[in-house]
């Protein structure tokens, strides 16, 4: 079965991108395939898609050879990709629900699969943040490929020293690898978006960078990024604990700021304060 051109399809299915949802469609095929390609999608992959829309990037995972479950927020996509369902009978699985409120592990049914999607930009950091703090480590896919806003994706794989280095940066390094696949023109989307947007590829660590409890690293990471341009026995201060005492027992120097520091200083930060609140 061939499918119709995706500008067709949106017209058909009156699928004008709402903003309310972060929607920009991508419409260029080459540049899908090029998504699936660098997500590592081949036959046999099993792939969880966030907002497949019109199914142009679905399309693309479907003809590597994938079995696709996606997840749509907005019922007017749902009837557009049951044709897309019927072009590759058998291996879309379209599930209409929010995103942010999916339990992914319980919908793969403990299959481990690889996470591709074109984010809508107004919950991708929302989204990220979710995936990078499951509380089973190794979670639900052994890989994210998610399109950002380039900023977004500066700060992501920002290294330490570098002014955009943040929360972000700290918890995507945490437990992945990230890494910069290519770059996508406004041209690109309809609607067309006012900036250009980023493709990163997240490889799961099997096991942190360093050890740490996920809430303790929140709150140090937190605090000391709150107050970045203070150094850590200042910008620490407000956390329930002697901040002296707390950068001791990480074994930092308390004149650093937040932004030099590297990740599994951060992680040290955190196993001290989780010492400190234990009471040793």
């Amino acid at each position: 079965m061939s499918l119709p051109p995706l500008r067709d399809v949106i017209a058909r299915y009156g699928l004008a991108a709402k903003k309310s949802l972060g929607q920009n469609f991508l419409l260029d095929l080459n540049l899908t395939a090029r998504i699936a390609r660098g997500a590592g999608v081949g036959p046999g992959s099993v792939v969880y898609e966030v907002g497949p829309g019109p199914g142009g990037l679905t399309r693309a995972l479907l003809e590597a050879g994938a079995t696709v479950i996606a997840v749509e927020k907005d019922d007017r996509c749902i009837e557009a990709l049951a044709e897309v369902d019927a072009a590759w009978p058998g291996r879309l699985t379209v599930v209409p629900a929010d995103a942010l409120k999916v339990d992914e592990a319980e919908l793969l049914g403990g299959t481990k699969a690889l996470v591709v999607a074109n984010l809508p930009y107004n919950v991708s950091t929302v989204l990220l943040a979710k995936w990078l703090s499951q509380p089973v480590w190794p979670p639900f896919f052994t890989s994210l490929t998610l399109m950002f806003q380039r900023e977004v994706a500066d700060r992501i794989t920002a290294a330490p020293g570098n002014k955009e280095f943040g929360r972000l940066s700290v918890l995507s390094q945490w437990r992945s690898v990230p890494r910069r696949l290519f770059d996508i023109p406004p041209s690109a989307f309809v609607p067309q978006p006012k900036i250009t947007s980023t493709v990163v590829h997240f490889t799961v660590l099997p096991e942190p960078v360093a050890p740490s409890e996920l809430r303790d690293l929140k709150t140090v990471v937190d605090a000391a990024f709150n107050q970045r341009r203070k150094m850590l026995r200042s910008s620490l201060k407000g956390i329930g604990v002697d901040s002296e005492k707390l950068i001791e027992g990480a074994g930092i120097d308390p004149t650093r700021r937040a932004e030099v520091l590297s990740v599994a200083q951060f992680c040290a930060l955190a196993r001290s304060l989780n010492r400190l609140r234990a009471g040793d």
